[in-house]
């Protein structure tokens, strides 16, 4: 699995964890819905700020999601 696969895999997995919608994400975010969108098909990687944001959002530390990210990576 590569490294944007398992950032794809994670965040839309967590995404549909806190409930919200491509949309929802990307407006707490402040950021496009087709830039989410687009991270989760693997066409964009999103910058170390974007991560941050997005991790807010979805109420989880950066360093939990990257570990998670990890573990995706690991187990494929």
């Amino acid at each position: 699995m590569t490294l944007e696969n398992a950032l794809a895999i994670t965040l839309k997995n967590r995404r549909i964890k806190c409930g919200l919608s491509q949309e929802d994400l990307a407006h707490e975010c402040n950021v496009d819905r087709t830039y989410i969108s687009m991270i989760e098909r693997q066409k964009r990687n999103p910058t170390l700020n974007i991560i941050f944001r997005i991790c807010k959002s979805l109420d989880i530390k950066a360093s939990d999601f990257i570990s998670g990210i990890e573990k995706a990576m690991e187990n494929n």
